[in-house]
């Protein structure tokens, strides 16, 4: 990668952080979403599962329609996805049939990530890119759930 994508990306990154940022202040899994097209920011979101009271309210599910909504269309085939945390196997099965080509993440999810149970859920030619702020991204993790065993 460039110096150039590599200051794009985590310019946008720190938008997805503070979707990530504003769920945890809704007592919410701190994730957070943006959608990119032609270099700006088309949609935003966070996890919205308590409010809703929906388990399909990932921050990655409401980015991806409200990006849908924008364009006017159900594909995404000239956009980029930023989320903090590595897609979940449903969100990276929306993602492939979104046909997003570029999903930039922030850190990893070896517990329930795509990459562990849904490998091949993206588009065949979506290219995914890890470790995005991904210190940043875990630590929020990291303090919504130690906030949480107290």
């Amino acid at each position: 990668m460039t110096n150039e994508e590599i200051q794009r990306d985590t310019q946008f990154m720190r938008r997805a952080i503070d979707e990530a940022r504003a769920a945890l202040a809704e007592g919410e899994i701190p994730i957070g979403a943006v959608v990119v097209a032609k270099g700006r920011i088309i949609s935003r979101a966070h996890n919205c599962t308590e409010m809703l009271n929906d388990v399909t309210a990932h921050a990655e599910m409401l980015a991806i329609t409200a990006a849908e909504n924008a364009l006017g269309g159900k594909y995404l085939t000239d956009c980029t996805l930023y989320v903090t945390v590595e897609p979940c196997p449903m969100c990276a099965g929306a993602i492939g049939w979104a046909q997003i080509p570029r999903v930039v993440y922030g850190a990893p999810d070896d517990k329930r990530g795509y990459r562990r149970y849904a490998p091949n859920a993206l588009h065949p030619r979506a290219n995914a890119i890890g470790d995005i702020l991904e210190e940043e991204c875990r630590q929020l993790m990291v303090d919504f759930f130690a906030m949480k065993r107290r």
